[in-house]
């Protein structure tokens, strides 16, 4: 698949969090877990970015994003929260969707490319709706797996 980003079912979980740090620790923890990543380094650099300006993109989504050494293409990460978290969002309205985004640090176009699909992916009222109300994280996963290819087809 040449995909923009690349997503594991091991990066999909439905969780709770109480507060912005424990959206992008619970984050980074996924992106360790499905891809051997030092969870440390990705919250250090997840938490680099956000303090330039929140990454709450509207809608009850944010998209913590970062760059990152050593990885080879942008991968991305779903946490969908059980209550939504104040996040600092530009609407002001908590989250409950949460992708996460690494990047290798000279991806360049492929960063902006990449963010560019996930914002497409949650303005789609139908699939941001899929999203919130699918009852586990494997459907979820399903969801963005098909909505990525037929974006992609």
């Amino acid at each position: 698949m040449n995909a923009i980003f690349t997503m594991e079912p091991e990066a999909v979980a439905i969780a709770g969090a109480e507060s912005k740090e424990d959206i992008l620790n619970r984050l980074s923890d996924l992106f360790a877990r499905a891809w051997s990543l030092d969870a440390g380094c990705v919250r250090e650099r997840l938490q680099e970015r956000e303090a330039l300006g929140s990454t709450g993109f509207g809608r009850g989504v944010a998209i913590p994003h970062a760059r990152l050494p050593d990885i080879e293409r942008p991968l991305a990460a779903l946490l969908r929260l059980r209550r939504p978290v104040a996040f600092d969002a530009a609407d002001g309205l908590p989250v409950t969707l949460v992708f996460g985004l690494l990047s290798p640090d000279n991806a360049g176009a492929a960063h902006l490319h990449a963010l560019a699909a996930i914002s497409r992916l949650v303005r789609n009222e139908s699939v941001h709706d899929a999203l919130i109300d699918a009852p586990h994280a494997d459907a979820i996963y399903g969801l963005l797996t098909n909505a990525r290819d037929r974006d992609a087809a």
